[in-house]
């Protein structure tokens, strides 16, 4: 290898010394400029009520220490801010990630650790959605006057090949309980009846966890047929009710009386047993209906999954969970006008939020490209709405008025780019972790981050926090 000198020509470089020691102690106020999201997700966490974090640690000061729950709350805001919610990835960027490491100071969980805590305060994890919001409330950010309600689609940490039928998911059972009897009486021939071993023998773990979502798959689709056959049952009973009480034969085919019956037609995941088969427009998904209630401004007020497809019957329970969080949040104003697209649409729907009850709902009845062709066809309707109207025809007049399009159209630069933030600008197209309540808990975390974000740009925190300044 040949060394080149240059002696011509004198540069002015800076040192590039790899082997130069510190000769003072670094401080972390040194890697990061003041305006970095990494310590505005410092202080938000100091400003947030951690307490709940520590009930679950010793405070006798016995046994092996412990990362702070304050230090590891924010790594997991940070990590979620940053787009990373993978437990290992969220380990390496606490090696090689500047903002990671400030975050952390400079300690260094490893990702068991990481997914552990997560587990084990899930609960604790979800209820920082509220104090955000009450962050963000402060900061007047959270303006209620309209919001606008959607789902999204999430796949789940499960593959659509995982589904099984009644009788596939039956036959691995009896398989997997035969072969754990076969494995009982070796144990039994080599160490003797009264003796365990030292452990499992390999690869049962793995079988043993497996057997267990199996059987949860195969109690959840008997459970399913059950209820399918109760439901026919009290069909036929209240029908021949009718026909005894008003003397005459109901038209029509005659309900059959379903007998409780395995639902051999029916399917189950054995990854997931929570979740379900989504139909999205880019196809089908194993997942969950992941929703959300947004304000004017983008800010996230209530969140919510279910492990049903179809939002109409999302309605009720996202209300009652606005009302909890904005109760919770010590929120007192109320949104005086909700948005909704026609996948909620159903007459129940429009009764059960009267207006009455201080917020008026604009629920699409039709697709948005047909609501508009009717608008081209029919015009603007004018004058005070017919009372002879059903509720649906009065909806569909209300969306084709002025003031109806005019708010409608609010919905569309809404909640739908918050959606789009969270899933494209957050990474949260998959969950991450399995079952429902896991879901849950990470989609709330979900929507504090995302809050979190627009406290941050916003320059407004109410604890002195100017972004600009920094800048």
């Amino acid at each position: 290898m040949r060394i080149w000198e240059v002696t011509a020509v004198a540069y002015n470089l800076l040192p590039c010394d790899r082997e130069q020691d510190y000769l003072m102690p670094p401080s972390l106020k040194e890697w990061l400029g003041e305006g970095h999201v990494a310590w505005f997700v410092i202080d938000a966490a100091s400003q947030m009520d951690l307490s709940e974090f520590y009930t679950a640690y010793r405070n006798d000061g016995w046994g092996a220490a412990a990362y702070d729950p304050s230090m590891m709350v924010a790594v997991l805001l940070y990590a979620y801010c940053q787009g990373i919610r993978s437990s290992r990835k969220i380990a390496r960027g606490l090696e090689e990630d500047v903002g990671f490491r400030v975050v952390a100071a400079n300690q260094q969980p490893d990702f068991r650790t990481i997914c552990r805590f997560r587990a084990e305060h899930e609960e604790a994890l979800e209820r920082l959605f509220v104090q955000v919001l009450r962050l963000c409330q402060e900061a007047g950010l959270v303006k209620l006057g309209i919001v606008a309600l959607d789902g999204s689609k999430v796949a789940a940490n499960a593959a659509l090949d995982a589904n099984r039928s009644y009788e596939d998911i039956e036959k691995e059972v009896r398989q997997m309980l035969a072969d754990a009897s076969q494995v009982d009486a070796e144990e039994d021939a080599l160490f003797g009846p009264e003796r365990r071993g030292d452990e499992l023998p390999e690869g049962l773990g793995r079988r043993v966890e497996r057997l267990e979502r199996l059987q949860e798959a195969k109690a959840r689709l008997e459970r399913e047929s059950a209820e399918k056959a109760q439901a026919a049952q009290e069909h036929v009973a209240q029908r021949q009710a009718e026909e005894v009480a008003t003397g005459k034969k109901k038209r029509g085919r005659k309900p059959r009386m379903l007998e409780t019956v395995l639902a051999v037609e029916g399917k189950a995941n054995t990854t997931d047993p929570d979740s379900r088969i989504m139909k999205t427009r880019q196809g089908y998904v194993q997942g969950y209906n992941a929703q959300a209630i947004v304000s004017q401004d983008q800010i996230i007020v209530a969140v919510g999954v279910t492990q049903e497809a179809n939002d109409v019957q999302q309605l009720k329970p996202m209300l009652k969970t606005l009302e909890h969080t904005l109760e919770a949040a010590g929120i007192e104003e109320r949104p005086r006008t909700g948005l909704a697209d026609a996948g909620y649409w159903s007459e129940a729907n429009v009764t059960a939020c009267p207006i009455s009850e201080g917020t008026e709902w604009l629920i699409a009845t039709v697709k948005d490209w047909k609501q508009r062709k009717a608008l081209r066809e029919r015009g603007c309707p004018r004058g005070r709405i017919p009372r002879h109207l059903s509720p649906r025809q009065r909806m569909e007049r209300k969306l084709l008025t002025q003031r109806g399009r005019r708010l409608y159209r609010l919905r569309g630069i809404t909640v739908e780019p918050v959606l789009g933030q969270v899933k494209e600008g957050q990474g949260c197209r998959r969950f991450m972790r399995r079952g429902v309540r896991a879901a849950q808990s990470e989609w709330s975390l979900m929507g504090t981050t995302h809050n979190l974000l627009k406290l941050w740009r916003s320059g407004l925190a109410p604890w002195g926090w100017n972004k600009a300044r920094w800048n």
